[in-house]
């Protein structure tokens, strides 16, 4: 075979042929397939090439060198030669030839570099291995192996396997696998354990670890492995380390701990075989990763919420879920050994060791696993059952029984409220949120506190007890707060725990249940990470459902609200409101989407409005600080609706109204503004119709129906719910005396540095919901609940300062009910059908009611104001309504047609159902008869009302003092104050007026009162806010309906004034009885007094207008359009207006465009009101019959005229303490002076003005002679003069030739009283030298502004026979009481201060003072007229009038002898004259100035001496005659008289006494305002 492989040939050819043909066959050989030939080949040619070089045919070197070079062909071929080298040491050791030894040693010797060592000596002889320095020593080698060998192959080790004591083990399972059912215990099987182990020589860990290893496979048998292994076991630390082998052999990656592992755990900790601290170090993972990982959780959780909040373009949408996809599939949560043991611990009820567990994680991280939670959820469903059997079960329900554990060591079941302390509390704030996983424990332990609250709200408790309860309250608190309130969150739409958690929470007072909504929403979502997901899914679902929520889908929409509010309603309730403060127009549709709710999202809902309310970072007004936020008004319209359609709790949105009323902050009153509105159907709105205005004095049927502008059904239970509110939390009286304080503390304290407007506007709303409450409670509540809530009115006023008109208005009410129920008890003690007899029942019981009222107002006011009104009639005025006064028989009628035409409507429409039909009218027939009814109770209502009144009314009005205090305390304290308050007072006041003149009161005079009211109106108007200004034009139009019905026709005004005593023009003493048609105001007079009126209303207008004022703008503009219907009536006026008005537009229109509009809606108003607009002269009679001539020019508008006036604050006061000043300074005259000044007092008008007599003067007929000589003179010297003078001229000698006519026999006694003649002709030069100085002053007017002038005349006698019964004076005092200096002196000064007054429409006057004495006796009387003449006429009168004055001293006489012809010719006509005096007296008796706006009316000049006037009229009369086409210029410069020509004047006023000075006002326009 070695020839054949490797042939002799290739040796001997080696360097040639010889390598390349060996070095090709290994190559080949190497490379065959078959693997085991192959090695057997080169082992062969190897073989026969190593054999050659022993034999010594080859070379060692080339040997080597080419076997070097087949160590590359394959990887095993170090191992191939090694055997080759093998085989050839067996063989070369047994030959002789010692060379051949040698070749085969140096070949091995040349082969170590690329064969290794250790295969060598591996498959080498040791001797051989020895030769070749491989080993040291052979024998040592040989030695060493055998011992490996020997250990390797003889020697035994055991390692503890079933196999090396496979019977012993055997036996042991088979011991401990048995059946234990019999009378097997713990100690038998212990003693057979020990046998085995001492017969088998089995290890005792092994068989420990076996134990446990049958106990985990028999967990149910802890009763006999328990016992067992604490009788084995030794010490506890080896059963932890076995434990801990088992628990580390399943912590490999693909491992899973059985549960029966941690059962046996469990309950080896449970009966304290092992200590947790133990076994604890042996579980996985370890406390920092569990930390990390939840840190990692909210993390996440809070990016997926901020994923949800941002906008994300759809394919990211795409991307991101796919993501989330994958990582769901990777993540594979890891095994957690330390939650498989506290699962175990809980399952067996160990709560001790499963509490250290938890304690040693973050908070709700263990329950957070469902396994956990439902684990300690069934071990709380068995700690809880017995108590919940006897206390928390509802009537009817069984429930499912639940066996206990078996186990003695586990929570003691709770039997009382007390035990829930020791463990259950506990358990369920680890539980937290978690609950969410079982609904029936949560439904338990709902029930538990509504057994709980039972108990707690039951009486009779002592103090332990009730600290103990307290305690459990609080703890049942924190339960909502920490469990019940995050469990329902988690809960998926479970309406049912919803409600069920109601039944506990409404049992709570609202104070409580808000305090766990506040911290539901702000604090409990961030505290779990499945809590800050659940959060941001909400706010992502509501945004998804308010984008899409409109009116027509609102049913849909409004489900998935339902469904979304049952476990998140705070964060539902959240978004929604913030998206209605944003967009109002989603109210309703929210409102009606709102159906689906439960009681607790109610609830819900009413703490989120309240918190949204309290936002501290919104600002509830407008950047401009002008008006109240949107997003307020918003959320109060949403309160009144929400809370009208849904039975929410309203105490804590009441509350919190209260409490902001209690800081002093009004904004949030708009809350209960509309929730009044919306739940009550009381609307509050000042833009009432006049059909409107009607029912609103009707009851409250009629006001139901026909009274707002909704029609207003199914108020009854939201009313109802309102009320019990308000009762329940005693707020009724507290809201309604805070809304009346506020009103100024809106002014004084909130309004400090806000914008007038908004103010105004925050006064209005104070001032409106007031109203609008006290109106809601009068109505609701029973007459006991409101008498016993609301306080007699001088405790209201006194000592809670409540304002005396919100005073009365909260006790009103209560006054009608307690009037009304007195009246059913006399009625009922004695029955009598007369309807006499009824109406003295109903006088009775308002005069037992009444009487305490009477005594307790007086407290109210100063003494001094009932010396003139009396409390009755004050009471009687704030006590009254609209209701008592007069019975809306129009409205009525009107609402009754309305529902017939309804009933005929629904018959004729065939659509509507029978069943429908039938229902609706039914409807309509009851409230019929209903309306009808009430309409008939009104009636007599108002009878008794007005009977009652006709027998007070002569104890009304004492007036002690003069007619016109008496009027300014009746406008004081009553008509202003109440004419503001609402619509409807405004109405009443209007009527309460009218009905005091229909009643004929004593001592009231109607002419007066009016005037007063129409006179001066600047400074009211100016004063009020918006709303006010409304009622305030209501007011006046009211006012002026009366005036202009009885203006409009003559037998009206007969009838309803002719002989009314409020239309006297002389007011007599109270003691006198006797009155005649003489005194009486004729109706020709009145119309000029209404004229006048329209012409000051003008003036007043203008002025605001003009000003330049926000607030007076807009008031006058809105008490113009509410007084259009009576005013303007005369054309000039009206054009005036609507100049004014004009200019107002184009200013306003871009400054300030809430004046425009007003101005452009009123502009267009008047304009349309044109058509009824009548001239001046058939407004009433232009040529009135007085001395001084009228020119043309008297028709002007108040733009281009300004009309004179009496002095508003010159009263009968200032004129008595004028004439004790004179009475000291007369010399000579004491006694005629004394009784001149008592005279004066008397004759003063109640306004400052004189009041004319219907007796004439001997002394005036010889005046009047005179004038009539200087008349003709005067004819002669001015052809010029025009026809109208002429005519004036004619009607004035005929008048003064009439008035001369009856008096001739009166003349004798009269005489007595002049002044002596030397007075006379003293006061003469003093006159004629202050006459002089007024010309040369009042000389300097612009003829482009002439004026109206008051020239005023006056009638004077005093006859012997009448002259002690018979004084002109107004109030009841028979002579003047003076005054103190110090008051004198504040008159004086506050007079002074109003006559340097200057303002667009205000005139000044100058006095003219005459020269010439008059009687001391003498009348006074004045007459207005308006003069507009050029400069040069009013010079050349000027002159005519001095010359005339330096003649009258000649004239004189030659006055007895033309007074006695005179008398004789004109006795016929002296009828006559005294109407033509009588109605000068009225329209100058009237002219006063209303003491609110002293400086407003067009007449607020400087006073007029009624005394001078006359004696200017009584002599100078001839010269009047022929200069009467030159009336006196008025000046418009706008200068007042001087102080000192002022004090001057009144000086010789008060030495004349009743002797005249004739003096002739001037009033100037002002240039700077013209």
């Amino acid at each position: 075979m070695a020839t054949r492989i490797v042939p002799a040939d290739w040796i001997k050819n080696w360097e040639k042929s010889g390598k390349h043909e060996f070095v090709q066959l290994c190559k080949n050989l190497a490379y065959k397939t078959n693997h085991d030939s192959t090695i057997k080949d080169i082992q062969a040619a190897l073989y026969e090439l190593c054999w050659h070089v022993i034999q010594g045919n080859f070379k060692l070197d080339l040997s080597a060198s080419v076997l070097c070079d087949m160590m590359d062909l394959r990887d095993d071929m170090p191992s191939i030669l090694a055997d080759v080298f093998s085989i050839l040491d067996i063989e070369t050791s047994s030959l002789e030839e010692k060379n051949k030894r040698d070749h085969y040693t140096q070949l091995v010797g040349a082969c170590l570099f690329f064969v290794p060592d250790a295969i060598l000596k591996e498959r080498l002889d040791p001797e051989t291995l020895e030769s070749l320095g491989l080993i040291k020593q052979a024998h040592q080698f040989n030695q060493k192996i055998v011992k490996i060998k020997t250990k390797l192959f003889y020697k035994q080790q055991k390692f503890n396997l079933l196999r090396e004591e496979n019977e012993g083990y055997a036996k042991l399972i088979t011991e401990l696998g048995q059946d234990l059912s019999g009378n097997i215990t713990s100690h038998i099987v212990l003693e057979s354990i020990k046998s085995l182990i001492g017969c088998f020589n089995l290890d005792p860990n092994r068989v420990l670890d076996i134990i446990l290893e049958v106990y985990e496979c028999r967990s149910d048998q802890d009763e006999f492995f328990l016992p067992l292994i604490k009788s084995y076991m030794c010490e506890p630390l080896t059963l932890c380390h076995i434990l801990g082998f088992k628990f580390k052999f399943n912590q490999e990656p693909n491992e899973e701990t059985p549960t029966s592992l941690y059962h046996i755990a469990a309950a080896l900790l449970h009966h304290n075989l092992i200590e947790l601290e133990d076994i604890y170090v042996h579980l996985m993972p370890l406390d920092a990763s569990i930390v990390e990982e939840h840190k990692r959780e909210i993390t996440e959780a809070k990016q997926i919420a901020r994923k949800l909040t941002m906008v994300v373009v759809p394919s990211e949408k795409t991307e991101d879920k796919e993501r989330e996809k994958e990582e769901e599939k990777n993540d594979k949560a890891p095994d957690n050994q330390k939650l498989g043991l506290l699962e175990a611990l809980l399952r067996i009820g160990d709560w001790h060791h499963a509490q250290s567990i938890m304690d040693q994680m973050p908070s709700f991280y263990a329950t957070s696993h469902k396994a956990i939670a439902l684990a300690l959820c069934q071990l709380l469903h068995l700690t809880v059952e017995p108590l919940y059997r006897r206390a928390g079960v509802p009537k009817g329900a069984k429930g499912c029984l639940l066996r206990p554990l078996k186990n003695k060591r586990a929570p003691r079941p709770a039997e009382s409220f007390e035990d829930l302390r020791r463990d259950v509390f506990s358990m369920l704030c680890y539980l937290g949120p978690h609950l969410s996983h079982d609904p029936i424990l949560f439904a338990k332990i709902v029930r538990l506190g509504k057994g709980f609250m039972k108990e707690y709200q039951s009486e009779g408790r002592n103090d332990n007890v009730k600290d103990k309860m307290d305690t459990l309250l609080s703890c049942f608190l924190s339960i909502a707060d920490q469990v019940l309130l995050p469990s329902l969150s988690l809960m998926e739409c479970n309406a049912c725990m919803s409600e069920e958690l109601w039944g506990l929470f409404k049992l709570f007072p609202y104070q409580h249940r808000y305090r766990l909504y506040g911290q539901w929403k702000n604090e409990t979502y961030t505290s779990h990470p499945l809590l800050v997901k659940v959060k941001a899914q909400t706010v992502d679902r509501a945004k998804y459902i308010m984008k899409r929520l409109t009116k027509e889908n609102v049913k849909p929409s409004g489900r998935q609200i339902g469904k979304l509010s049952h476990s998140n309603p705070t964060i539902l309730f959240d978004y929604i409101l913030s998206q209605i403060q944003w967009y109002d127009n989603l109210i309703g549709p929210v409102v009606d989407s709102l159906k689906y709710l439960t009681s607790l999202n109610y609830d819900v809902m009413a703490y989120c409005i309240i918190e949204a309310l309290a936002n501290p970072e919104k600002e509830k007004m407008k950047h401009d600080d002008t008006t109240i936020s949107s997003w307020l008004q918003s959320l109060a319209s949403l309160c009144g609706a929400v809370f009208r359609k849904y039975p929410i709790e309203l105490a804590g949105l009441l509350q919190y109204v209260t409490n902001t009323l209690k800081a002093g902050k009004s904004f949030d009153l708009l809350i209960l503004k509309e929730v009044v509105q919306k739940m009550a159907g009381i609307e509050i709105t000042d833009e009432m119709t006049s059909e409107q205005m009607e029912a609103m004095t009707g009851g409250e049927q009629l006001k139901a129906e026909g009274g707002y502008f909704g029609q207003i059904r199914n108020t009854k239970k939201s009313s109802q719910r309102l009320k019990d509110a308000l009762l329940d939390h005693d707020l009724a009286l507290p809201l309604c005396l805070l809304m009346a304080q506020q009103r100024n503390g809106v002014v004084f304290l909130e309004g400090g540095e806000k914008h007038l407007k908004l103010v105004g506007k925050l006064y209005d709303q104070c001032h409106d919901t007031l109203v609008q409450f006290g109106g809601f409670l009068a109505s609701n509540l029973s007459t006991e609940d409101y008498i016993k809530r609301v306080p007699s009115i001088d405790i209201l006023c006194n000592q809670f300062h409540t304002p005396h008109d919100a005073a009365f208005f909260l006790s009103r009410p209560m006054y009608g009910h307690q009037i009304l129920s007195k009246y059913d008890e006399l009625k009922k003690a004695e029955k009598s059908n007369r309807q006499q007899q009824k109406v003295h029942k109903y006088v009775a019981a308002c005069e037992l009611v009444m009487s305490p009222v009477h005594e307790a107002v007086v407290s109210l006011h100063p003494p001094r104001v009932w010396d003139d009104l009396r409390p009755q009639f004050y009471a009687t005025f704030w006590s009254l309504t609209m209701y008592d006064l007069a019975v809306p028989h129009n409205a009525y009628d009107r609402e009754v047609k309305k529902l017939q035409l309804q009933v005929q409507v629904i018959e004729e429409n065939p659509d509507v159902p029978m069943n429908k039909k039938k229902k609706e009218k039914e409807r309509c027939t009851a409230l019929q008869e209903k309306l009808q009814e009430e309409e008939k109770k009104q009636l007599e209502h108002v009878q008794r009302v007005l009977h009652r009144l006709k027998l007070e009314k002569d104890n009304w009005l004492l007036a002690k003092s003069t007619k016109n205090e008496t009027i300014t305390k009746f406008l004081q304290l009553c008509l202003f104050p109440r004419c503001i308050f609402s619509a409807i007072d405004a109405v009443y006041c209007a009527r309460f007026v009218e009905l005091v003149h229909q009643q004929k009161t004593p001592n009231f005079c109607t002419l007066l009162c009016y005037d007063r009211v129409f006179s001066d109106i600047i400074y009211t108007v100016a004063s009020c806010t918006e709303n006010e200004s409304r009622r305030y034009g209501r007011f006046l139009c009211c006012m002026l309906e009366t005036v202009t019905r009885w203006h409009s026709d003559r037998a009206v005004y007969e009838k309803e004034c002719g002989n009314y005593p409020g239309f006297l023009t002389i007011f007599r003493a109270t003691g006198f009885d006797g009155g005649n048609k003489a005194d009486q105001l004729d109706y020709e007079n009145f119309r000029h007094v209404v004229h006048k009126w329209h012409y000051k209303l003008t003036k007043a207008s203008v002025h605001c207008l003009e000003t330049g004022e926000y607030t007076h703008i807009r008031n006058i503009l809105i008490v113009l359009t509410k007084i259009l219907p009576c005013y303007p009536k005369v054309l000039n006026l009206g054009q005036a207006l609507e100049c004014r008005v004009h200019k107002i537009c184009l200013e306003e229109k871009e400054k300030r465009p809430d004046l425009y509009a007003l101005a452009m809606g009123y502009s267009g108003q008047l304009k349309g009101r044109k058509a009824h607009m009548v001239p001046e002269n058939e407004f009433h009679h232009k040529e009135q019959p007085v001395r001084s001539a009228t020119p043309v020019s008297q028709q002007n508008g108040p733009g281009t005229t300004a009309k004179p006036a009496t002095n508003a604050s010159k009263t009968e006061e200032g004129v008595s303490e004028d004439a004790d000043r004179a009475k000291d300074k007369s010399q000579g005259a004491a006694k005629p002076a004394n009784k001149a000044n008592s005279t004066a007092a008397k004759v003063t008008t109640s306004n400052g003005n004189g009041a004319p007599n219907s007796t004439k003067t001997i002394k005036e007929r010889d005046d009047k002679e005179k004038s009539g000589k200087e008349k003709k003179e005067k004819k002669e010297k001015t052809p010029g003069s025009t026809l109208e003078t002429k005519g004036e001229s004619r009607r004035e000698k005929q008048r003064d030739e009439r008035g001369a006519g009856g008096k001739e026999e009166r003349a004798p006694r009269e005489g007595k009283e002049k002044t002596p003649k030397a007075d006379r002709d003293k006061q003469k030069v003093e006159e004629k030298s202050n006459k002089e100085d007024n010309k040369a002053k009042t000389g300097n007017g612009e003829p482009k502004e002439p004026s109206r002038e008051r020239d005023t005349g006056a009638k004077e006698s005093k006859s012997k026979e009448k002259g002690g019964d018979r004084s002109a004076m107004s109030g009841s005092l028979k002579s003047p009481v003076p005054r103190l200096e110090s008051a004198e002196s504040e008159r004086d000064h506050k007079r002074r201060k109003l006559e340097t007054h200057s303002s667009p429409s205000h005139s000044s006057s100058v006095k003219d003072n005459s020269n010439e004495p008059k009687d001391s006796a003498s009348k006074h009387h004045i007459n207005y007229n308006s003069v507009a003449r050029s400069k040069s006429r009013e010079r050349e009168t000027d002159k005519k009038e001095s010359e005339n004055t330096r003649g009258r001293s000649k004239e004189k006489k030659t006055d007895d002898k033309d007074r006695k012809d005179r008398k004789r010719e004109h006795m016929t006509t002296d009828r006559e004259m005294s109407l033509e005096s009588k109605r000068r007296k009225d329209e100058n008796g009237t002219n006063s100035s209303n003491k609110h706006s002293k400086s407003a009316s067009p007449s607020s000049g400087s006073p007029v001496s009624a005394d001078k006037e006359k004696t200017k009229r009584s002599k100078s009369s001839s010269k009047e005659k022929g200069e009467s086409a030159k009336p006196e210029r008025n000046s418009s410069g706008g200068k007042k008289e001087s102080r000192h020509d002022k004090e001057k004047s009144d000086k010789k006023e008060k030495r004349d006494s009743s002797g005249g000075k004739d003096e002739k006002k001037h009033h100037k326009s002002s240039d700077k305002h013209r």
